[in-house]
């Protein structure tokens, strides 16, 4: 049996994890849904071809490729340097500035939109909503979501709860609370609106693995650790997919904003 890693390393450590599995994140994270992108647009009033995107929190730019290929006109914002030199390894032609959502580098009233893929959990919304306020124009919009995993699906339940055991967290809990959080904007300047987005993907065992790894709980516990548990993990998951194939299901939690 694998030991319970029960310390929660501090926020920032968590944050940068990233850095270090830059290309195991690009390989094996999850997109995101056309439907989203639908979504996105409706709520902001606007299509994305032609409107311009500001990105932050770009990572590796799986959310970037995504606005880009809907013809929008985008410049990524990325604090870690590995995520950044990833992002220039496969979006080469697209511009990308190291900086946060708490002090953007991105002159006033540049963006119709601004948008925060599993990243706007790592602000301090105190300072990054007069941020995002600042850097759009008049009539443009916020754009926050996250892939959460679909816990009433049974077998997905059951993995969170083991993994809940072994870094001694409420994983569910905790990627419901990203969410929730937003919707506590301490400034009172913004007016959420909300979808959620149910969607799958059918990935090898292997993948579906290596994207448990690369989230941040799991980056910063000790390797050991860590690999004794997804080895049995893979023992488990073999018992409800014998055939190697793991058919991930996700809720997207969207929400769009747009200024008082």
């Amino acid at each position: 049996m694998t030991t319970p890693h029960t310390a929660e390393p501090a926020r920032g450590t968590r944050a940068h994890s990233f850095n270090a599995a830059a290309a195991q994140y690009a390989a094996n994270r999850p997109s995101y849904p056309p439907a989203l992108l639908d979504a996105v647009e409706e709520l902001a009033g606007r299509p994305l071809a032609g409107a311009r995107v500001v990105d932050v929190g770009a990572g590796t730019g799986i959310a970037t490729a995504l606005l880009r290929a809907r013809g929008a006109d985008v410049l990524a914002v990325e604090p870690g340097e590995g995520m950044a030199a990833e992002f220039r390894r496969v979006l080469p032609d697209v511009p990308i500035v190291r900086g946060d959502g708490n002090a953007l580098p991105v002159a006033d009233a540049h963006a119709d939109l601004l948008t925060y893929a599993q990243a706007w959990h790592w602000t301090d919304p105190a300072r990054a909503v007069p941020e995002a306020l600042r850097v759009l124009r008049p009539g443009g919009a916020l754009a926050l979501w996250w892939n959460t995993d679909a816990v009433d699906v049974e077998w997905i339940a059951e993995s969170a709860e083991r993994t809940a055991r072994f870094l001694g967290v409420d994983i569910p809990a905790e990627k419901r609370g990203a969410g929730e959080r937003v919707r506590a904007d301490p400034t009172g300047r913004l007016r959420f609106t909300r979808r959620d987005i149910r969607w799958s993907r059918r990935v090898p065992l292997d993948t579906h693995l290596a994207n448990i790894g690369s989230h941040s709980a799991f980056l910063v516990a000790p390797a050991e650790r860590r690999d004794a548990f997804l080895a049995e993990e893979r023992g488990h998951l073999l018992k409800v997919f014998p055939d190697g194939v793991v058919e991930e299901t996700y809720e997207v939690l969207l929400l769009v904003a747009t200024g008082t």
